[in-house]
């Protein structure tokens, strides 16, 4: 019998699914564990190569007959935003998000709980448990943490954190080149705030001042309404077939 060493990655094929994205489409998955003392160096080099992170897992699609998920991820320093997200931002210029160890709290399963039965009433994670949110946020062997968006208070800008009640959450993964938006989730009764695109153009901000060149969304799948709003962050990189190629 030959034996692997524990770090060693393997990886495996999920059986097929019904595709969360594109009706009348199945989807299969490749994945592979994230523990032990590579995991750091190992999710580096699979997000970089179109993979995503869940808890100790990465994923990737491997679907038989089809290729539209697309990994992408937005080129900072060139990300100019439009006339609409620079009025995203002005309408949020009362937030601010503040980077926090990846502990889950009361307060963000009940917003997590609210999103979901308002957005995502019919998905895949509507039935997860206080028990299952805890091991989302801080089942992790890589470099990730939460930004927590609270109001400004009068203090912040000595502290630079907001105050009061969160109105949303990303988990944020931290990698040599880049930040990796693992999964976000918001108050689904601020619509006028247009909370995810706003965490994405602050998450932009957050990778430019520290200096990394990308933005990880992952996949964008063409014909998916649920997907569109990756498109709107140009410049970026799409994984193809010979590698990453860029969208002007």
């Amino acid at each position: 019998m030959t034996s692997h060493p524990r770090d060693t990655p393997q990886f495996y094929l999920t059986a097929p699914s019904p595709c969360p994205y594109l009706p009348g489409q199945e989807e299969r998955k490749v994945f592979t564990h994230l523990v032990g003392r590579r995991a750091r160096d190992l999710n580096e080099i699979l997000t970089q190569g179109g993979f995503r992170r869940s808890q100790t897992i990465a994923y990737r699609p491997a679907c038989e007959t089809c290729r539209a998920c697309v990994s992408v991820r937005v080129v900072v320093d060139e990300f100019e935003p439009s006339a609409s997200q620079r009025r995203i931002v002005a309408r949020n210029e009362d937030l601010v998000g503040t980077a926090e160890p990846n502990r889950p709290a009361s307060e963000q399963y009940a917003l997590f709980r609210r999103y979901l039965d308002a957005r995502h009433g019919d998905g895949g994670m509507v039935d997860m448990t206080v028990l299952d949110y805890a091991m989302m946020i801080e089942d992790s062997h890589v470099d990730t943490h939460l930004v927590a968006y609270r109001r400004r208070g009068p203090d912040t800008a000595i502290h630079g954190r907001g105050i009061g009640e969160p109105v949303a959450f990303c988990l944020t993964d931290v990698l040599a080149d880049g930040l990796s938006m693992v999964y976000s989730f918001y108050d689904p009764d601020a619509q006028t705030r247009s909370l995810g695109t706003f965490m994405i153009l602050d998450h932009i901000r957050r990778a430019r001042t520290l200096g990394l060149p990308y933005l990880y969304l992952g996949y964008w799948v063409e014909g998916s309404r649920k997907m569109d709003y990756k498109a709107k962050f140009r410049p970026q990189q799409r994984l193809m077939g010979q590698g990453w190629v860029r969208v002007p």
